[in-house]
Formats: C-alpha cells, sequence, structure tokens
C-alpha cells in the first residue's frame, strides 16, 4: 500500500522524536534512503527543496515506501507549497514565514510547521492560531536556553528546533516541555549518501531512534 494512502497526521510533532533532514540530488536515491531511515525507526523525513531533485524525491517516496511520512522541507514560496503537496508531501516545513507563505501552508490541508527564531514571531503566529512551529536555526538562535525562556510567558507554543544539533544535543532538547521533536541531518551524512552506504544510514537511524530526554534508549 502506498505511504500516501494512509491518513494525514494530525501533527508533525508527534509523529518521531526525532525527523532526517533530507538533502538528496540524486532523486533516485530517494527509495531506498527512505527504506533504510524507516527501517532504523524513523519514519517521519523531511525531504529539503534545496536541490531539483527534490519533487520527484517527495514523489517516489510518497508512492513507494510504505511505513513512511515523507514532508517537504525549506519551503519558501506558495508555489512551492501547491507543488509539493501534488508531489505527495504529507507536512511543511518552512525556515521562517510572510503572510503569503503562511496563507498557503494554512490552505494546503496538510499540517505544517512555519519557521521562528524570536517571541515575536512567536507570538504573531499565535495570534494566527498556530501553536506547533519549527525552531530555526537553533543552536545559532539560542538553542535549549532560548526555549527555556519561551516557555514561561509563551506555554501554548511548541516547537521542533531544527539546526545545528547532533546526537549529543538532540536529548536536551527533547527534554524540554515546549519540544516536540527534532530535526537533524546527522544520520544521513553527505558521504553516507554519496556512496550509498544505505546499511550505515539505517544503523544511525536507529541511533538516533533511541535518543530519549535522558540521552538513553527508549
Amino acid at each position: 500500500m502506498p505511504a500516501s494512502s494512509a491518513a494525514l497526521p494530525a501533527s508533525v510533532l508527534d509523529l518521531a522524536p526525532i525527523v532526517p533532514v533530507v538533502v538528496l540530488q540524486d532523486a533516485s536515491d530517494a527509495v531506498p534512503l527512505a527504506r533504510a531511515l524507516v527501517a532504523g525507526g524513523l519514519p517521519a523525513i523531511e525531504v529539503t527543496l534545496r536541490t531539483p531533485a527534490a519533487p520527484a524525491a517527495l514523489r517516489a517516496i510518497a508512492g513507494e515506501v510504505p511505513g513512511a511520512i515523507v514532508g517537504a522541507g525549506t519551503v519558501i514560496t506558495p508555489g512551492q507549497v501547491a507543488e509539493s503537496v501534488a508531489a505527495g508531501a504529507r507536512f511543511l516545513v518552512s525556515p521562517g514565514w510572510t503572510e503569503a507563505l503562511l496563507e498557503a501552508m494554512e490552505g494546503s490541508g496538510v499540517p505544517y510547521l512555519p519557521g521562528v527564531s524570536t517571541a515575536s514571531e512567536v507570538v504573531a503566529l499565535l495570534e494566527r492560531g498556530v501553536r506547533e512551529m519549527k525552531f530555526f536555526p537553533a543552536q545559532a538562535a539560542g538553542g535549549t536556553g532560548y526555549l527555556k525562556s519561551l516557555a514561561g510567558p509563551l506555554p501554548q507554543a511548541r516547537f521542533c528546533p531544527t539546526g545545528g544539533i547532533g546526537p549529543d544535543t538532540a536529548p536536551e532538547y527533547l527534554s524540554l516541555p515546549n519540544v516536540g521533536c527534532v530535526g537533524g541531518s546527522w544520520m544521513v551524512p553527505a558521504d553516507a549518501v554519496a556512496a550509498r552506504d544505505w546499511s550505515r544510514i539505517e544503523g544511525l537511524a536507529r541511533e538516533a531512534a533511541a535518543l530519549s530526554a535522558g540521552g538513553t534508549c527508549r
């Protein structure tokens, strides 16, 4: 059964503790890469729109990898919203947002995470009824200390921090009450993708899936 035939997720933040952020140069790598991630316990996969191969990669994963929940990342225009959903994206992630982009994501019919890095951006989204957001670039924008500071005055906001996070820092993020999941690329290193070393990626995915707030296996 194609992955796209399953019900849409209600929340991106509750799909999995770790969401791999994938950059693909060759769409033919999409299916074996996604299968390795799913086998390793990471079903939610964010394919970034940073390369021309991304739309075809989305379409391939959505149609050929049961168990994968594929989404589009680095979504920055309304046109990309429409293109990604048409290709099979089941969630959308942006590094930031504008009114036009937010309206397009709201009307897309799939869950989405608009990007924020300041308290004012969070408040503006809360005014629009948006409570789930991407915190980007996480490490550069203040890391766990900044998110801890936001939890007091803005407890209704929940985040997926992404940007500069690795296996050593992910558990600290996951321990925060306002963090639902963490995005990262350490389990899909560029050299492993280039070498098509899917077994290595599956192993790294399994290690990432075992991370918890305390840094131990679930």
